[in-house]
């Protein structure tokens, strides 16, 4: 995504979702959104197994597990 690329989205995005954006935050937030980017893909080029993803495991607790009642 190059700069004018990255400023038109944010622009456009700002527009649909009826957020106020003046064209100095516009080229801001376009910049981090770069950059933000850039070290996505870089994530993105590692080859990581499932066993690395150390991200607990989402388990609901209902609430009689809990010890609450209804």
């Amino acid at each position: 995504m190059n700069d004018a690329q990255a400023l038109a989205y944010v622009q456009a995005s700002a527009a649909a979702l009826g957020v106020p954006m003046d064209s100095q935050r516009a080229r801001r937030v376009a910049g981090h959104l770069q950059r933000t980017a850039a070290m996505a893909e870089m994530l993105e080029q590692v080859a990581l197994a499932p066993d690395d993803e150390l991200a607990e495991i989402y388990k609901p607790q209902w609430p009689e597990a809990l010890g609450g009642g209804t």
